[in-house]
């Protein structure tokens, strides 16, 4: 059966983190009926508080009305059951930790689960969806469908495996469109897609940088919205990215300056500073450094 955009009324959320809770509510204010499934029932608090965060600043900015935040508000359902998670599931988005292992588990046990109708996506940032396709149970119905920031940078990268049928890039070509996003197709499996490709150069520059003692993290990004005349440097944006995703994918690399940048961005890991996520990254937040008037010039 090849789904059309039309057959999709209820969106599975595997992973209710940073991305996840950001991809569910785009779904209910696109209209679906989204179910965000997690293993951690105390992760649901939070994702609910950003999501209600999100939802003000698009009324404040005109961009939805208030019976629409209302509505969308509605239409999203936490839990930590995965049969209930699974049932009547017609498309499934997994956002689950950045790690082989953990990502195959998943995917065997909801294969399991969902009806054999679901098509299968995963958000992963970095691993190439053909290394887990099998665990899927149904390889040609299974996609990358890798979102970014979803409301500010609401691009999405649709990467087919081999074994993906052509009529599932058509559905999340249509479907990215639907979710107001601008998709971006892949040609084939290619780690980092397009932009994350382009940002793991300029990540691996500017962690070189401060981890051969080159400069300091504050002139680095100073440096690039000086010249570039942007609201952030590399380093506010791997705290936008969040430190733990960024390590999974750069502890990964194979070159001595990847794993030098590695081993710093560990120590934050381990001391619980992810980000903007947990108020800690490389910036203090919710007011970091870089928003300062006076940090491009560095004046005191």
């Amino acid at each position: 059966m090849q789904l059309k955009l039309i057959d999709i009324k209820k969106v599975l959320i595997l992973g209710s983190g940073t991305l996840g809770l950001r991809i569910g509510l785009q779904a209910a204010i696109s209209g679906f009926n989204s179910t965000l499934y997690d293993i951690n029932e105390t992760a649901f608090a939070p994702a609910q508080k950003i999501q209600d965060t999100i939802l003000k600043n698009l009324v404040e900015k005109k961009l939805i009305s208030p019976e629409d935040a209302a509505a969308a508000k509605s239409r999203i359902t936490f839990t930590t059951d995965p049969v209930k998670a699974a049932a009547d599931a017609d498309f499934v988005s997994e956002s689950v930790l950045e790690n082989l292992e953990v990502k195959k588990k998943v995917w065997a046990q909801f294969a399991k689960l969902c009806p054999p109708h679901t098509v299968f996506t995963t958000n992963t940032s970095y691993l190439m969806p053909s290394l887990f396709a099998a665990e899927t149970g149904r390889p040609e119905r299974f996609c990358a469908f890798h979102f970014h920031d979803v409301f500010i940078a609401n691009v999405v990268d649709i990467m087919p495996h081999p074994g993906t049928s052509p009529w599932v890039v058509d559905l999340l070509m249509e479907l990215g469109r639907k979710l107001n996003q601008t998709p971006v197709f892949v040609k084939k499996e290619s780690p980092g897609y397009i932009f994350n490709a382009m940002l793991v150069a300029l990540i691996g520059a500017a962690g070189a940088l401060v981890t051969y003692d080159i400069a300091s993290i504050e002139d680095v990004d100073r440096s690039w919205m000086g010249n570039f005349k942007m609201e952030r440097g590399p380093f506010g944006i791997l705290d936008l990215i969040g430190l733990e995703t960024v390590w999974h994918v750069t502890h990964s690399l194979p070159d001595a300056k990847s794993k030098k940048f590695a081993d710093l961005l560990k120590t934050y890991v381990d001391a619980g500073k992810l980000g903007v996520k947990t108020g800690e990254g490389f910036y203090t937040y919710p007011n970091p450094r870089f928003q300062e008037i006076n940090f491009i010039t560095g004046a005191v």
